[in-house]
């Protein structure tokens, strides 16, 4: 079955979101208009990731018209030339707006804006039968509305989700049937190798098998398995260690739950290179990555320090540029983390001259890093933890994870229910990427935390406010 080409007028903002975004289009015709590239040239100084963006989707352009005249630009350039590591070569053209838009609706439009600039030469596009269905393109909802409003039809960019629908998201933890073991029949094998206990279990009883996935059964918290790896038509089976027992507290904490319990099987397992945690307000994910971290960083000398970071979006106004080096800028940003290392303390013993010492200890073993000085560096043999993760591109956590170097570990934590950067959503956010991406690696794991721990208040109003 063939589709009939269509004309997709790309928005300003889906080039900044994705630059590649020009050879996700397949066999239909792109149309970049006069203003998107006077936008790019605003927007392209300067060493954000905005600036970045506009000067990756600059040079993309350039390589495309490479040396091509006036009237190979106007008959339309190819683009399958161009599409270096795109999953599909596309095989539509490049038009860019060579004149001004003639038969637009002008009337319409309250006044002369970047927006209905490219509204009035998309209008007028329509007008033309060479274009056929002519399609606006971008990450601006009011811009769709007004498109719509003008009877031409406009699309959010969906390339880049990860997935359709958030509610499909990897959780990491999956409940068996009460006849699994019944199914397993007389095949499973049981042995124990120092204090752990392992399971080998035919592999058509448990499918689909995810490494590092947790499953467990109702009402029974006694027998809870992580999965290690299949081979030779058996999956292996490890039964988890209860942080819920006060003699295992990690850092004088221990699990409040099944979900908080397998979350530090993983923070604590030194074979576990990557570990994202995914939980609404109150569900513990800073508490256990601090208390795991400390934990091996200061009793079992695993890790160096602990590097804390975080995107800086306020909630609400913004209160501006601060006074100090990086680590004093960030410092009001890192609220939560400040909350937590005071629970951390109050669990030393030694009194108050003890749990002063251990706080002072703890300070010079963490690091408070900003996002905005992480490329080229490499961190070895620390432990670094991404909060609030949901507000990254996956782009961002590309380039924070490839700053691992031998012997470090990185923990991701996030509710993907409070995203604050603008043109990001459930199913394109940077930590739902990652949740995705790893979860058939074998030395990285994921847990969704889904019960509130912080107070009774702190539960109630997040489930009915």
């Amino acid at each position: 079955m063939t589709t009939t080409p269509r004309t997709y007028v790309l928005d300003t903002n889906v080039l900044i979101h994705d630059p590649a975004a020009l050879f996700r289009f397949a066999e239909h015709r792109l149309f970049i208009p006069m203003v998107v590239l006077e936008e790019l040239d605003a927007i392209k100084k300067g060493a954000s990731e905005i600036a970045r963006s506009a000067r990756q989707a600059s040079r993309f352009l350039d390589a495309i018209i490479g040396d091509a005249d006036a009237r190979a630009i106007a008959a339309g350039l190819a683009l399958d030339g161009h599409a270096n590591g795109a999953r599909e070569r596309p095989s539509g053209k490049l038009f860019l707006q060579t004149e001004t838009a003639q038969g637009g609706d002008r009337a319409t439009l309250a006044r002369e804006t970047p927006d209905n600039s490219i509204l009035a030469t998309s209008l007028a596009l329509r007008t033309a039968p060479q274009w056929g269905d002519v399609i606006l393109v971008s990450k601006d909802i009011n811009l769709r509305i007004k498109a719509r409003v003008l009877g031409l039809p406009a699309e959010d960019y969906y390339s880049d989700k990860v997935l359709d629908d958030i509610d499909l998201l990897y959780t990491g933890v999956r409940e068996m049937p009460a006849d699994f073991w019944s199914r397993c029949q007389d095949k499973v094998k049981c042995w124990k190798d120092d204090t752990a206990t392992f399971y080998g279990v035919p592999a058509e009883a448990l499918t689909p098998c995810i490494p590092n996935e947790f499953i467990y059964f109702a009402g029974d918290e006694d027998l809870e398995l992580r999965v290690l790896r299949a081979e030779d038509g058996a999956v292996v089976l490890r039964q988890t260690r209860d942080y819920r027992a006060a003699r295992n507290a990690v850092w004088g904490v221990t699990a409040r739950n099944r979900e908080q319990n397998f979350a530090l099987n993983l923070l604590l397992d030194p074979d576990i290179e990557f570990v994202s945690l995914v939980g609404t307000a109150g569900t513990g994910k800073t508490l256990l990555a601090i208390a795991a971290g400390l934990a091996q960083c200061m009793d079992q000398r695993r890790y160096r320090e602990i590097i804390v970071t975080r995107v800086t979006i306020p909630v609400g106004e913004d209160i501006g540029f601060l006074p100090g080096t990086e680590e004093e800028k960030m410092t009001p940003w890192m609220g939560a983390l400040m909350d937590n290392l005071e629970v951390l303390s109050e669990t030393q013993e030694g009194g108050e001259w003890g749990r002063a010492a251990s706080n002072d200890l703890i300070q010079h073993r963490i690091k408070i890093r900003s996002l905005n000085f992480m490329r080229g560096r490499t961190f070895l043999n620390r432990f670094v933890i991404i909060d609030e993760a949901q507000n990254l591109t996956p782009k961002q956590m590309k380039t924070l994870i490839t700053r691992a170097g031998p012997g470090s570990k990185f923990v991701c934590l996030g509710n993907i229910g409070q995203i604050d950067t603008p043109y990001l959503s459930e199913t394109t956010s940077g930590l739902t990427y990652v949740v995705d991406r790893f979860k058939s690696w074998p030395y990285g794991g994921h847990v969704t935390l889904r019960r509130g721990e912080r107070s009774r208040l702190a539960d109630y109003a997040s489930q009915y406010l």
